[in-house]
C-alpha cells in the first residue's frame, strides 16, 4: 500500500480538513492498544521497518517494563484509502488504559472525532473498556468496534462480538477482527476509520482556538504541548496565549509528530500537532486548557477544562536525610512532565523531613515512587496512602484533613469522606465473593446487569478509603484474576471515623497513626501493636505499645525488658542479700524509665508502613 512520506516533503501551511481523520485508541489495560499502533506505523511506513522496536510509541523505560502506557501519545499517519482510493491523514492518539488517567483519556476523546473500541478476543469486555466507552458517547464519538487477539488459540470472537454488539447497538458481523501482533485485518481497519469517521469541523476564518490534550518536558527545548486545533490557524511566531492563566507566549516552532517531530509551517482545523513556545514549566501548559491568539483572542474557551484532581495522599521520605534537596529537586523535575503530581513539604518527627504527595491513584502513586527512585538514585519510604477528609467541628468549623496528624483533637460534629462509584466486571461465579467482599468494605450495591450468560456487571458505592490500600488485589485473589475494576469519583458522604494513635512509652509516633472506620480501628490497633512487639528491639525496662482514640486505650502490648542477672555473684548467704540486690535493680530501672526513650530503628519504620503487596514485590526482587 503506497504511503505518503511526510518526513522528505516540506509540510504546507495546513492541511485540507476533509483529508483529516483524527481518532483515539480506547481499551482496558493489556488489550494490545500499543501493539495495534505499532502495526498501523509499520503498514504507513512511517516508521522505517530498521527502526521498528515493540511498543514504539512508549518512550519511558517503565511503560515498557510492566508493558502499560502512562502518557498518551499522538501520531500522523498517511494513508491511501483501499476504497474510494483518496490520500487521507490520519491522526491516532495512544491513550493510557488505567482508571487512574482517565482525565488524560477524557481529554484526548476531546481531540477527536472517532475511536477505535478495542477488546481482546480472550478477555472480553473489561471495566475499563465500559468506562472509556462512555467516555467516548459521552464526546458523540463515531465508535468502530474491533476485537484484538484473533490469532490467539483461546479466542472465542464470535461470542464477544455478540457481547459487543449488544453493548454499542451494532450487529456482531460489524466488529472488525484484527490481529496487532499478526496484521491481520489492520488494513480494512485504516480503510474502515477513512470511511466511517467523519471528519474534523471549524471555522478556519475565526480566531484560533486550540485544545491541548497532553504536554511533556523535554530538557533542552522546555514544554513540549501537544495540540488539537478546532478553529482558525497556528503558525510559527504567532503571539499565543492560554484561557485558564492568560500568560502570553511566543510560538517558536510548529509541527506534527510522524512519529518524531516534524517541523511545519502552520496547523488548521482539525490538525494534531506540537507547539513550542520556550516555557520551562509544564503547569502553564495544562491538559484540557485552551489556546487561543494574543491579538486576536477567541471569545470563549473549549469546554471540558478542570483541573486533575489528587485522590490519594502520601508522604515520601528519604531513607536519609541528607537526601531531601535532592527528593526536592526529583519532585520539581518530574511534576514537569506530570502535572498531576501535586506536592508539599511535610515534617514527621519520627522520618524527619519528606514531602506530602497527591496522587490521582496508588498506580500513580507506585509509578512516581518509582520513577523518583531510578531517575534520581533514591531510596524513599512512603506513609500508608490516605485520602481527603473533611471534619465540622462542634463549633461549625470545617478543616481539610490530608494527614491522619491534621485530625482535630477536639470534639468533632462529623466526619465526610470522598465516596466513589465502583464498577467491577467478572464472570459470574463469582458474584457472591465480589458482594461478600464490597459488603466488608461498607459498599451498597447500587445494580447488576448481566452482559452475556456468564458475564456480570455489579455496580456499587464505597468509600474511597476502603479501595486505595488492598481492595484490588483482594478482589483479583477473590476472582482468581478474572474481576475487573473501574470508579470514579461522585461526592462526599459522612461516615463514622476516628484517629487511632500508635504510643511508644505514652508519646504518641505520628508516621503510624491512621484514620478508620469505627468499627475496624480495633482490628488496625492491634495488628500495628503486635507488628511493632516484633519489630522494635528490646530495651533494658518494659517499654507499653499501646494503640488509642483520643485517651482511651484500645490495644495494647509489650516489650519485655531485657534483664540482667544480678543474683550470679550470690551464691550462698541469707536471703534478704538477693531480695536487696533485687530491690535495688527495681529501683534502677524505675529510674531508667523515667528518662530513657525508645528509638525506633529505621528497618522498624520500613516493616510497619510497608504494605503486602509491596513486601511481596521485594521477596520478587531478591
Amino acid at each position: 500500500m503506497p504511503a505518503i512520506d511526510l518526513a522528505k516533503a516540506p509540510q504546507p501551511a495546513s492541511t485540507n480538513p476533509a483529508q483529516i481523520r483524527n481518532f483515539c485508541i480506547i481499551a482496558h489495560i493489556d488489550h494490545g492498544k500499543s501493539t495495534l499502533a505499532d502495526r498501523m506505523l509499520g503498514i504507513t511506513e512511517v516508521v522505517e521497518q530498521r527502526n521498528m522496536r515493540a511498543q514504539y510509541l512508549d518512550r519511558m523505560d517503565i511503560e515498557r517494563e510492566r508493558g502499560i502506557t502512562i502518557k498518551s501519545q499522538a501520531v500522523r499517519l498517511p494513508w491511501r484509502s483501499g476504497i474510494d482510493g483518496q490520500e487521507y491523514i490520519l491522526n491516532m492518539i495512544d491513550t493510557p488504559g488505567h482508571v487512574d488517567f482517565t482525565y488524560e483519556v477524557s481529554r484526548s476523546l476531546a481531540a477527536c472525532e472517532g475511536a477505535i473500541l478495542l477488546v481482546d478476543c480472550a478477555q472480553g469486555i473489561e471495566a475499563q473498556t465500559l468506562a472509556n466507552l462512555y467516555l467516548a458517547m459521552e464526546n458523540n464519538l463515531t465508535i468502530i468496534p474491533v476485537l484484538n487477539k484473533i490469532d490467539l488459540p483461546a479466542a472465542q470472537p464470535d461470542k464477544f462480538a455478540a457481547e459487543l454488539a449488544k453493548l454499542i447497538g451494532c450487529e456482531p458481523e460489524d466488529c472488525l477482527r484484527v490481529s496487532g501482533k499478526t496484521g491481520d485485518g489492520v488494513v480494512e481497519l485504516l480503510d474502515q476509520i477513512c470511511a466511517q469517521i467523519p471528519a474534523p469541523v471549524g471555522d478556519p476564518d475565526a480566531p484560533a482556538r486550540a485544545l491541548i490534550f497532553d504536554s511533556v518536558y523535554d530538557t533542552y527545548r522546555g514544554v513540549v504541548t501537544y495540540v488539537r486545533v478546532v478553529d482558525g490557524h497556528l503558525s510559527t511566531k504567532d503571539q499565543i496565549q492560554m484561557f485558564s492563566t492568560g500568560v502570553r507566549h511566543e510560538m517558536l516552532e510548529v509541527g506534527v509528530i510522524s512519529p518524531e517531530p516534524v517541523v511545519s509551517k502552520g496547523l488548521g482545523v482539525g490538525e494534531v500537532g506540537y507547539v513550542i513556545t520556550g516555557v520551562k514549566d509544564v503547569r502553564q501548559s495544562r491538559v484540557g486548557d485552551t489556546i487561543t491568539t494574543y491579538h486576536n483572542p477567541a471569545k470563549s474557551a473549549l469546554s471540558g477544562y478542570k483541573d486533575p484532581i489528587p485522590m490519594v495522599f502520601s508522604g515520601l521520605f528519604p531513607l536519609d536525610g541528607a537526601d531531601y534537596p535532592i527528593l526536592r529537586e526529583a519532585l520539581d523535575k518530574l511534576q514537569l512532565n506530570d502535572a498531576a503530581l501535586v506536592y508539599e513539604p511535610e515534617t514527621s518527627a519520627a522520618l524527619g523531613f519528606g514531602f506530602r504527595c497527591g496522587f490521582l491513584g496508588l498506580l500513580h502513586m507506585e509509578i512516581v515512587r518509582e520513577r523518583l527512585e531510578r531517575e534520581a538514585g533514591l531510596s524513599l519510604i512512603s506513609t500508608a496512602p490516605n485520602v481527603v477528609y473533611r471534619t465540622v467541628a462542634d463549633d461549625g468549623k470545617e478543616m481539610t484533613v490530608t494527614n491522619p496528624s491534621e485530625f482535630p483533637d477536639g470534639k468533632i460534629a462529623a466526619v465526610f469522606e470522598p465516596i466513589v462509584r465502583a464498577t467491577v466486571l467478572a464472570p459470574s461465579e463469582f458474584i457472591g465473593s465480589i458482594m461478600e467482599l464490597c459488603q466488608e468494605r461498607r459498599g451498597t450495591l447500587l445494580g447488576m446487569d448481566y452482559l452475556s450468560e456468564d458475564r456480570v456487571e455489579i455496580r456499587y458505592t464505597l468509600p474511597l478509603a476502603e479501595i486505595v490500600f488492598d481492595f484490588f488485589d483482594q478482589l483479583k485473589s477473590r476472582t482468581r484474576g478474572y474481576a475487573s475494576l473501574d470508579y470514579e469519583p461522585i461526592g462526599e458522604a459522612e461516615g463514622d471515623l476516628v484517629k487511632v494513635d500508635i504510643l511508644l512509652q505514652g508519646e504518641g509516633v505520628d508516621a503510624f497513626s491512621a484514620i478508620v472506620h469505627k468499627d475496624k480501628a480495633y482490628a488496625y490497633g492491634v495488628m500495628m501493636t503486635t507488628k511493632l512487639r516484633e519489630l522494635i528491639p528490646r530495651q533494658q525496662f518494659e517499654v507499653p505499645i499501646q494503640a488509642a482514640i483520643g485517651s482511651r486505650i484500645i490495644a495494647r502490648e509489650s516489650i519485655r525488658a531485657i534483664r540482667k542477672d544480678v543474683l550470679a555473684k550470690c551464691y550462698g548467704g541469707d536471703i534478704s542479700r538477693k531480695r536487696k540486690l533485687l530491690e535495688k535493680q527495681k529501683e534502677g530501672k524505675k529510674r531508667m524509665k523515667m528518662v530513657g526513650r525508645v528509638e525506633v530503628p529505621q528497618e522498624a519504620f520500613i516493616a510497619a508502613l510497608t504494605t503486602d503487596a509491596d513486601a511481596t514485590k521485594d521477596k520478587a526482587k531478591k
